[in-house]
């Protein structure tokens, strides 16, 4: 954990260097001290059919949304979390300071009980020496 889905509406993906926001927003997750290297996924899903505001098609939203185990402290997960929104409200400034941009962040903790992992990735990390 964490996964981090950084959800965008389809008219901006040309604007915001869709590769580059998944780069920092990954190491910026590193970066809290928070969460493990090898349990660490950021992925992006492009939404096509979607409605904001007034239904302008100006208007594009980003809302990042993390998915994390449980265990961690309120400070701590608010902590995260800010650093994580920060990194994508500055990478996004631009789009944002010329055009409707709605941008959003939530952290969800799972239940752990109710989830189902299998993960060797650490193991890789560990024997490459990272």
């Amino acid at each position: 954990m964490p996964h981090i889905i950084i959800e965008y509406s389809g008219n901006i993906e040309t604007k915001m260097d869709l590769d580059t926001l998944i780069e920092k927003v990954h190491s910026t997750a590193i970066e809290t001290g928070v969460f493990p290297v090898g349990g660490l996924r950021v992925r992006a899903a492009k939404r096509e059919n979607y409605k904001i505001g007034d239904g302008h098609p100006d208007n594009g939203f980003v809302h990042v949304e993390l998915k994390i185990g449980p265990g961690r402290d309120h400070e701590t997960k608010l902590g995260a979390l800010n650093q994580i929104f920060a990194t994508v409200d500055n990478h996004l400034k631009p789009l944002h300071e010329n055009g409707p941009l709605a941008m959003s962040a939530e952290l969800n903790e799972f239940d752990g009980e109710l989830r189902i992992n299998k993960n060797n990735v650490h193991k890789y990390i560990e024997e490459r020496g990272k």
